[in-house]
């Protein structure tokens, strides 16, 4: 891949469609983009990490890096999918708990854009916390891909039926 493409970062919650993230790569890499893949530590065990770092060819990351180690190229954009009632709760309230919560807490100062592609069912969508954050996030301009014709929640229990119509490519289409 050409060392002049654009760098996008993929901040992967533990949802349901995490474990085809693969599809966003393979959508953001043929539209020129060199993909990071950024999981939030309980992603790791909805995802396949050594087959995300072959489509990818970058080691998939959960925590900062050690002294030493190389950095990873710096973002252009991130998308954060499927993003969590927990991750964007968080990312609202500026908690930085996590790797991939500390490179969102950064994004906007750094002018990064940042495109949150939900993944919750009704109950926790109308949460007035949950509102709030949507709410704030998107008043410090982060675009949060949810309402109609964005992701629409779904029925608690019935997540698994979404799967196949997450809207990867609303959220790469967003950046």
């Amino acid at each position: 891949m050409s060392t002049d493409s654009k760098v996008l970062y993929v901040v992967v919650c533990a949802a349901g469609p995490a474990g085809e993230v693969g599809q966003l790569v393979k959508l953001a890499q043929d539209d020129g983009w060199t993909v990071q893949i950024i999981a939030t530590p309980p992603a790791l065990d909805f995802i396949d990490v050594p087959a995300l770092e072959q489509q990818t060819g970058r080691p998939v990351r959960s925590q900062y890096r050690k002294p030493g180690e190389p950095r990873s190229p710096r973002a252009d954009a991130i998308i954060v999918a499927p993003a969590t009632y927990n991750t964007i709760n968080k990312f609202a309230q500026g908690i930085s708990d996590t790797y991939a919560l500390g490179l969102l807490a950064e994004a906007p100062g750094l002018g990064v854009p940042v495109v949150v592609l939900p993944f919750v069912n009704s109950t926790l969508a109308g949460r007035a916390p949950f509102r709030r954050s949507v709410e704030q996030l998107r008043a410090e301009g982060i675009q949060v891909l949810f309402g109609q014709g964005e992701f629409e929640p779904h029925t608690p229990g019935t997540g698994g039926d979404r799967l196949t119509t997450y809207p990867w490519l609303l959220a790469l289409r967003r950046v």
